[in-house]
């Protein structure tokens, strides 16, 4: 990130630091006096009035001694009496139950979230917890690796609705405005902040239109999403449905800050011919679940701006419908920009910030960077870097075969147990997070796209077509591409391939990691895994 940016950042923090802020918001430089009929001159104490100027005449010592206590008493500031009903003459000194503060236990709220599998549990959070702060709770009781990408999403099952909590919102609040069939979801989301790793990737040339002149650049575009004094329009064709009809019209669509409008004449965006369709302030974007169900969308990329007053009333939403997944990503990403600005980078800076404080020697989330992994020859008293790539392919084509062959030698010595390794490599996939069992392709489908569409993204399944294969699920550029893993038999022993044997792999654990430090015949390297975590 430019230093540019970085600026803006910490200038915003800075100024939202330094000035001290009342509970309406304003800033607390100055305060008007209060008007009244006549001012009240302050109280001055005797001592006060006395001058160098003037002879003091001398008092009796009891004048002088009650002087110096109304004095005293003068000068200390008025505090107030916390029990006033204890010193009326008519009130008895009993303490009613009004009286007293409220407990701090009535702050606590019991908020209920569900998994992926099903499974839910009963947090008891503060009123002022975020999504954030309930994620990272429940990421500790479930024993997961905190990675920043776990989620709390906002289910609403009755209206086919559903989107991500952002970090910085409260989730009494945001429970506040669900209905009693909606529920809160514990789910990764890789691409969360996908526009802050990768900003070229959005929003193509003509769907921007800046008030200012752009370089192109990638701090420049982020510059005009986050700075409030500018004022970027994302614009196109969207599919919208009529309030209180089944039918869908091709509108073009204008989303500027002060909210989302369509043409009512071409492609027009003089005033005269803006319609206003949502509001940014009270409202919130979500995903379609079924549009083509539920709402008879004409593409399954459907999103949803809902006001926050709505629970089940589903003429009130205002649906919309893009062409292909990439148009509505950048959609949905350009209402949360204008929306939030800076406090959505604030929210992508705050863990990079966390983990940069961490000690050197803490454990990472990843045992080892990819790029620091380099081909070694141990066959000499000490070892060597091997620079040259095609003795390293050759030594760790050697190196594959006398695994091979210790791994046979196993096989034909040891009895044949729970534990062997021929059973052993059958099975051993059943424990790792990215193998999902009998699921349907339709399913793998469907949690690709809710925990991302990022590239690299992956899960494993059983096939349904060949009871002994498995299927590779993988995401790229935003598209879900399937890869059937085969057994084949070498030497009596049973391996797995992607690549029909080429390259043989004795189970899906070395498979994966292979895959996930080479591309091999795959269109990019396996990144991150699709997980399900039982609450």
């Amino acid at each position: 990130m430019n230093a540019s940016l970085e600026s803006l950042y910490s200038a915003c923090s800075m100024q939202s630091d330094t000035v001290p802020l009342l509970q309406n918001g304003q800033h607390a430089r100055s305060q008007p006096r209060a008007s009244g009929p006549r001012s009240v001159q302050p109280q001055v104490s005797p001592r006060q009035r006395v001058q160098r100027s003037q002879p003091v005449h001398i008092l009796a010592v009891r004048r002088l001694q009650e002087e110096d206590q109304q004095f005293r008493t003068s000068s200390l500031p008025a505090i107030p009496n916390p029990f006033p009903e204890l010193c009326g003459p008519g009130s008895p000194p009993v303490l009613t139950p009004g009286s007293l503060p409220p407990s701090q236990a009535a702050a606590k709220q019991d908020v209920k979230v569900f998994s992926e599998d099903g499974t839910s549990k009963v947090v008891e959070i503060l009123a002022d917890m975020t999504a954030r702060d309930l994620c990272q709770l429940l990421v500790y009781k479930s024993h997961c690796v905190d990675d920043n990408s776990w989620t709390l999403v906002e289910h609403h099952p009755h209206l086919g609705l559903e989107r991500c909590l952002e970090d910085h919102e409260l989730v009494v609040q945001v429970e506040s405005t669900m209905a009693s069939e909606s529920k809160f979801l514990f789910r990764k989301n890789y691409a969360k902040y996908e526009f802050f790793k990768n900003p070229m990737n959005f929003f193509p040339e003509q769907m921007v239109t800046w008030c200012q002149q752009s370089n192109g650049s990638q701090s420049q575009l982020l510059q005009n999403f986050l700075n409030s004094s500018s004022c970027p329009e994302i614009q196109g064709f969207l599919h919208v449905k009529e309030l209180g009809k089944k039918s869908w019209k091709k509108l073009y669509v204008c989303l500027r800050r002060s909210g989302l409008y369509c043409s009512t004449k071409g492609t027009s965006k003089e005033p005269r011919h803006l319609q206003l369709l949502a509001d940014l302030e009270d409202s919130n974007i979500f995903s379609l679940i079924a549009g083509r169900k539920q709402y008879s969308a004409p593409t399954d990329h459907g999103l949803c701006i809902k006001p926050n007053k709505v629970r089940n009333e589903a003429k009130e939403l205002r649906l919309l419908c893009a062409e292909d997944e990439q148009t509505r990503t950048c959609w949905m990403t350009a209402f949360r920009l204008l929306k939030y600005g800076m406090l959505l980078y604030q929210n992508y800076r705050i863990p990079q910030q966390r983990k940069a404080l961490l000690s050197p020697f803490s454990t990472p989330v990843r045992s080892v960077s990819e790029n620091s992994l380099v081909a070694m020859d141990f066959s000499g008293q000490t070892g060597r870097v091997i620079e040259n790539p095609a003795e390293a392919q050759s030594a760790a084509l050697e190196e594959g075969h006398a695994w091979r062959k210790r791994s046979t030698r196993m096989n034909i010595l040891g009895s044949q147990s729970p534990l062997h390794p021929s059973t052993l490599s059958t099975v051993i996939h059943r424990t790792q997070h990215w193998f999902h069992g009998r699921i349907s392709r339709e399913e793998s489908h469907r949690i690709i796209k809710q925990q991302g569409l990022v590239d690299g993204l992956f899960l494993l399944r059983d096939s349904q077509s060949n009871p002994k294969a498995f299927v590779l699920t993988l995401c790229h550029h935003q598209k879900i591409k399937n890869f059937q893993i085969l057994p084949c038999e070498d030497d009596g022993q049973t391996f797995f391939s992607l690549d029909d044997g080429n390259t043989k792999f004795s189970d899906l654990i070395q498979l994966v990691d292979f895959y996930q430090l080479n591309k091999g015949v795959l269109p990019c390297k396996l990144k991150h895994h699709c997980i399900r975590v039982a609450l």
